[in-house]
């Protein structure tokens, strides 16, 4: 009892340094052992106390924050917070600093700087704090998470409750739900699939620009096409749609196929897009035509709709607690009876295309791997 977690903050800013380590001094269980300018500074001041966290801005001078944290992540992975910009460039920079090996993010505007930062203490806080409860040995590359400090709505705000029962259809696609950790983890299944695998809808917690740089980001790594969802597009094989971060995105039936709605609606378990209405819709709309899978995040969003999902007889799928960096999701789904199998994050993609009958693709993705 009573030890801090001790985090060093490596921004090139004097003016962010400083409103950070005041915004972090505020929390008793945190300790500012440093502030430094660039990455060089951090290492020699990681040479004297190793933190716990590191808040870390990816463009600076003399070494870039992604070779700062490569070289983290060979030496000694350690949860990593990036402080970065909320623009079209900074969006793109901040998706290859998760790929790297970053377990979360909270973004900075351009103006305003010290208002935001001095506003968004409590989202900075908590981002630091739930980074230092991360499993280091499931870091590898990394993740992402948005939490917002508003009232907890279930899906009931976008999305009435009451599945329909549904036939099965020759169209069967695949429903995933992730958050912290996730942007690593679906990286990961995403690339061992072939391009002909069933089509996947995804949920990854992460606000609007930041999802199309994902999605851009995995389109160019994976044989299948991966793209950030537009209203009305069909989820169809060799196809993944990741909801729009700020969006909604919810599955339609049209006939024998399926479609992604994206739509506004207020936050639900504290995010949108959620996985809760997405899973909701699912159930109702496709049933046993899908296999839900969630992986690793915070909280418990996509618990209570994958239950949905379950209940209709989807067959449904959780990332274990070995592999995901946070088992939050993942646990609260199992504890409320929603899901079949537990497997670790390296089996999913066989369990995609188990369940889509592609025998021969299975045995191709292990050659592949």
């Amino acid at each position: 009892m009573g030890t801090k977690t001790k985090v060093l903050v490596v921004d090139d800013s004097a003016v962010v340094r400083k409103v950070l380590t005041d915004q972090l001094a505020r929390d008793p269980s945190l300790e500012v052992i440093a502030a430094v300018a660039d990455p060089l500074l951090a290492i020699e001041r990681m040479k004297i106390t190793w933190p716990d966290v590191i808040v870390l801005d990816v463009e600076m001078p003399r070494m870039d924050g992604i070779t700062f944290l490569r070289k983290i992540m060979a030496e000694k992975p350690t949860p990593v917070v990036i402080c970065s910009t909320l623009t079209e460039k900074g969006a793109e920079t901040t998706m290859q600093a998760l790929s790297a090996g970053a377990v979360s993010f909270v973004t900075k505007p351009k103006i305003g700087l010290k208002d935001f930062l001095t506003e968004s203490a409590a989202e900075l806080i908590g981002a630091v704090k739930a980074a230092a409860k991360v499993n280091a040995n499931a870091i590898r590359r990394g993740p992402a998470p948005m939490a917002t400090p508003t009232p907890k709505l279930s899906a009931d705000a976008v999305l009435p409750s009451g599945a329909q029962a549904m036939a099965r259809t020759t169209e069967r696609f695949i429903a995933i739900g992730t958050s912290t950790g996730g942007t690593q983890a679906l990286e990961e299944v995403l690339m061992a699939l072939p391009r002909v695998s069933p089509g996947i809808v995804i949920v990854q917690h992460m606000p609007e620009k930041f999802t199309a740089s994902f999605a851009q980001r995995l389109d160019s790594l994976c044989q299948i096409d991966v793209k950030e969802a537009v209203h009305g597009d069909r989820v169809m094989p060799g196809r993944a749609l990741i909801a729009p971060g700020g969006k909604h995105m919810l599955v339609q039936r049209s006939g024998a196929y399926y479609q992604a709605n994206v739509i506004d609606g207020p936050v639900v378990n504290r995010h949108r897009p959620s996985v809760d209405v997405l899973f909701r819709s699912v159930a109702q709309q496709a049933g046993r035509n899908c296999l839900g899978v969630i992986m690793t995040g915070m909280g418990d969003d996509g618990a209570r709709g994958m239950k949905e999902l379950h209940d209709v007889g989807a067959r449904t799928i959780a990332q274990d607690e070995a592999t995901c960096v946070v088992y939050g999701m993942p646990k609260e789904a199992v504890k409320l009876g929603a899901v079949d199998h537990i497997v670790p994050l390296s089996e999913i993609a066989r369990e995609i295309l188990r369940f889509a009958g592609q025998e021969l693709a299975i045995q191709r993705s292990e050659v592949r791997l």
